[in-house]
C-alpha cells in the first residue's frame, strides 16, 4: 500500500465497491479495504434485489444469480395470501442473488477500473488534523500503517466505526433495528418463483419471516424481529418453530445472524473530509431492512461528489453536503415513506393484518397499477391506514401524477 491516495474506501460490500469502482472511472487513485479475508463473506441479508434497480449498475450474470423470480407471496396470520407481481413487491424481490459470489464480482470491476484492493484490512482509526479527515490507520496481516488520502468514504456496515471516529452519532435504539437469523436450508418443496413473506406476532413480532428460493429444492428462510421485541423469545426461537410447523424434513446447510438498521437515515452523513454510505449511514429500508440497492445508489452519488470535491480541491463539509443533497431527495424520500409506514406497520395486531390480507385477497396485482392499488387500499382500509393518509396522497399525486382529486384522501 501506498502512504497517500486520492479517496480510501473502507467496506468492500457493495456501497463500497460502487462507490470505488466510479471513483476509479473518475480517475481518482483509490484504495478500497475489506477486514474480513473474503469478499462477500459472511453473508449477512436475504439476498434478494430488483432486477431493474441492479442493472443500472452491473450486467446481470448467470454465475451470481440464484433464482429469477415473477413475484412474491404475503401471508396473513390467518393464512391469507396476497399474491403481488415482481414490479408490485418492493426493491428486494426480482434476483435472488448468490452474495459471495456477486461481491465478488463488483469487487473484481472495481479492480478492474483501476483502484486498489486490499483484504484483511482493517481501519483502526481516523488521521484527523484540526477536525479534518486526512486518511486512516490500518492493520494488515499484524503491521500498522498510516494511509492518508484526500476524502475518506465509510462503508463498513451497520457496526460502522468509521462515523463515530469523526464524531458522527451513529447510535441505534433496540426500536431502530431488526435481530435478524437466516438459514440456508435444503430438501424442501418451495415454488421457485416467488419469494414468501410471512406476517404476525406469533411469527415474527413487527417484523417479518422470508423464504427465498436459491434454486432447486433450497431456500434462505430467516426471520427479523424489532429489537425490541427480543425478550423471552429470540429470533432464533421463531424461525426455529417455522421450521418444525412448515419445513420439517428440512436440511440446514448454513446459518446466518446478525442486526440490521431500521431506524431511517442518521442526522448527517457527511463531515471535512469524510463521506458515509450504505449500512454506515443508516440507508436501509426501514421495512424491509433491505439496504444493497440502495448502498449502491449512494456509493455512486459519493464517488461522483468526491470526485468533484478533489477536483476543486475542497474537502470540506460544505462542498461535501451535495453527497447530503443529492441521495436524501432520491432514496431518501423513499426511506421517509418506508419509515413512515413501519412505525404504523409495528402497531398493528394479528387482526389489523388479517384485516388487511382480507381486504386485498380478491384484488389482481398483475393487472392494477400501483396508483390504482393505494387507492384501493386505503379506500377498504381506511380507518386502520388513516396515519398514512398525508404518505398515500403525497405518493399518488406528486410521484405517480394520481388522477383523483386531493379531497378523495381527506
Amino acid at each position: 500500500m501506498k502512504e497517500m491516495y486520492d479517496l480510501i474506501v473502507v467496506g468492500g460490500g457493495p456501497g463500497g465497491a460502487i462507490a470505488a469502482k466510479n471513483a476509479a472511472e473518475l480517475g481518482l487513485d483509490v484504495l478500497l479495504i475489506e477486514k474480513r479475508q473474503e469478499i462477500g463473506d459472511p453473508v449477512r441479508c436475504a439476498e434478494g434485489v430488483s432486477k431493474i434497480c441492479l442493472s443500472d449498475h452491473i450486467e446481470p450474470d448467470p454465475r451470481w444469480i440464484c433464482a429469477d423470480l415473477t413475484g412474491s407471496r404475503i401471508y396473513s396470520p390467518d393464512g391469507t395470501m396476497v399474491e403481488m407481481s415482481e414490479e408490485m413487491s418492493g426493491g428486494e424481490v426480482g434476483y435472488v442473488l448468490e452474495r459471495k459470489v456477486f461481491d465478488r464480482a463488483l469487487v473484481d470491476q472495481c479492480a478492474k477500473a483501476g483502484a486498489e484492493v486490499r483484504v484483511k484490512t482493517r481501519a483502526t482509526g481516523l488521521i484527523m488534523e484540526k477536525g479534518v479527515v486526512c486518511g486512516i490507520y490500518a492493520m494488515h496481516l499484524g503491521e500498522e500503517y498510516e494511509i492518508r488520502s484526500k476524502i475518506v468514504i465509510g462503508a463498513d456496515g451497520m457496526e460502522s466505526k468509521v462515523g463515530r471516529w469523526a464524531g458522527i452519532d451513529t447510535s441505534l435504539k433496540p426500536t431502530d433495528m431488526e435481530t435478524c437469523v437466516q438459514y440456508l436450508v435444503t430438501n424442501i418443496d418451495i415454488d421457485p418463483q416467488f419469494c414468501d413473506f410471512y406476517l404476525g406476532n406469533e411469527i415474527a413480532p413487527a417484523g417479518y419471516l422470508w423464504v427465498f428460493p436459491k434454486g432447486e429444492n433450497m431456500a434462505n428462510i430467516g426471520v427479523g424481529i424489532l429489537g425490541s421485541k427480543s425478550g423471552d423469545h429470540r429470533a432464533i426461537d421463531y424461525l426455529d418453530k417455522f421450521m418444525r410447523d412448515v419445513y420439517p424434513e428440512g436440511r440446514i446447510i448454513e446459518m446466518v445472524y446478525g442486526g440490521v438498521p431500521v431506524s431511517g437515515p442518521i442526522e448527517k452523513t457527511v463531515s471535512d473530509g469524510l463521506i458515509l454510505v450504505g449500512d454506515a449511514a443508516r440507508q436501509s429500508d426501514p421495512i424491509t431492512g433491505g439496504g444493497i440497492i440502495n448502498a449502491m445508489e449512494a456509493g455512486k452519488i459519493a464517488a461522483e461528489v468526491a470526485a468533484d470535491a478533489i477536483k476543486k480541491g475542497d474537502y470540506t463539509t460544505d462542498t461535501l453536503n451535495e453527497y447530503e443533497t443529492l441521495w436524501r431527495s432520491t432514496i431518501g424520500k423513499e426511506i421517509e415513506y418506508s419509515l413512515v409506514v413501519k412505525e404504523t406497520f409495528i402497531k398493528f395486531t394479528d387482526r389489523d393484518l388479517n384485516h388487511l390480507a382480507q381486504s386485498l385477497s380478491n384484488v389482481n396485482f398483475y393487472s392494477l397499477s400501483l396508483k390504482d392499488l393505494l387507492y384501493a387500499l386505503f379506500k377498504a382500509n381506511k380507518k386502520l391506514l388513516w396515519d398514512l393518509r398525508g404518505l398515500f396522497r403525497d405518493v399518488v399525486n406528486n410521484n405517480f401524477e394520481f388522477k383523483y382529486k386531493k379531497n378523495q384522501f381527506d
